[in-house]
């Protein structure tokens, strides 16, 4: 068999079949997101070998890896797969009749500053859509090449043609403590007083650590925390009544316990929020009405560190 004839027999299951299988590591995890046999995966994976000329996966323990050529096949048509996404993607959107899902992906600093007010104004004006808000930590960009998400939100930097960005807003970090606490009364609060302060630290479930340890550890300040905590989550309750401080982003500190006290943190360092999505869901109008809603709500909120 010729090689344009082994070509013409690829069809877009073969290639999401490839692309899952890449992705997921695994012929049965692969079956199971496409709904289909085991075998059938199997049988498609020996068809591309044969067209390709190329092992394109290699088992190891549990995972099946790719070859250097199956990785470069797989980006190649994801792109092509996203493409196509885009190009039947319904252009014209009334978002009263529309169904259909939009899944954002985001920590719990967006998900306290927009997903509030987002989720409100969607309900009303698209009451048939489904909105699904995963946990990004880490991951946002994964989430976002295996389709798991189609827009992620994040102080992230996502690089690649295949993708798209918009900036939202920029925060900035502040101190949050009780009222009692000597260093509330400092303005501005110094790097030595910050030092010889009690922290907490919130490091997402150990998978994403604030900018501001960065930004310390540049000036020559160690950061060394009293307590750890998996997410913002309990926060306040945690730091009422307490010698402890915990550095936050500023806008995450507006409405917070009367009990606590907000003041700016000695350094500036930024937290830039984005947006990004990819071809898939570029001209999609649903997703498209849903970006565009997103970015209005996020930019609606005043710039400003929140300190009081």
């Amino acid at each position: 068999m010729g090689q344009k004839q082994q070509l013409d027999g690829i069809d877009l299951g073969s290639l999401k079949a490839l692309v899952l299988v890449c992705d997921l590591g695994s012929f049965s995890a692969a079956a199971n997101r496409l709904d289909v046999n085991q075998s059938t995966v199997s049988y498609t994976v020996e068809r591309l070998r044969a067209v390709f000329r190329d092992s394109l996966f290699l088992r190891q323990g549990n995972r099946m890896l790719p070859t250097e050529k199956c990785l470069e096949l797989t980006e190649a048509a994801r792109r092509m797969l996203d493409q196509l996404a885009a190009f039947t993607a319904e252009q014209a959107f009334d978002p009263a009749s529309a169904s259909g899902s939009v899944t954002v992906s985001c920590n719990f600093h967006e998900r306290q500053i927009v997903m509030p007010e987002f989720c409100a104004r969607l309900r009303r004006a698209a009451p048939k859509v489904r909105l699904v808000v995963l946990e990004s930590a880490v991951h946002g960009k994964r989430q976002l090449k295996q389709n798991e998400c189609d827009i992620v939100l994040g102080p992230i930097e996502i690089f690649g043609e295949a993708y798209f960005r918009t900036h939202l807003f920029t925060d900035r970090y502040v101190c949050v403590m009780d009222r009692g606490n000597v260093l509330a009364k400092a303005s501005p609060l110094s790097l030595q007083d910050y030092r010889s302060a009690q922290h907490i630290q919130v490091n997402h479930n150990g998978e994403w650590h604030g900018l501001y340890i960065a930004a310390l550890e540049a000036r020559g300040v160690p950061f060394e925390p009293t307590v750890v905590l998996p997410s913002h989550d309990n926060l306040e309750r945690i730091i009422a009544g307490s010698d402890l401080v915990a550095t936050i982003p500023g806008r995450l500190a507006h409405g917070l316990n009367e009990r606590l006290s907000v003041v700016e943190f000695p350094l500036d360092v930024p937290i830039h929020i984005d947006m990004y999505w990819t071809a898939r869901t570029a001209q999609s109008g649903l997703h498209r009405w849903a970006r565009q809603l997103l970015a209005e709500v996020a930019r609606s909120r005043p710039e400003g560190d929140g300190t009081s």
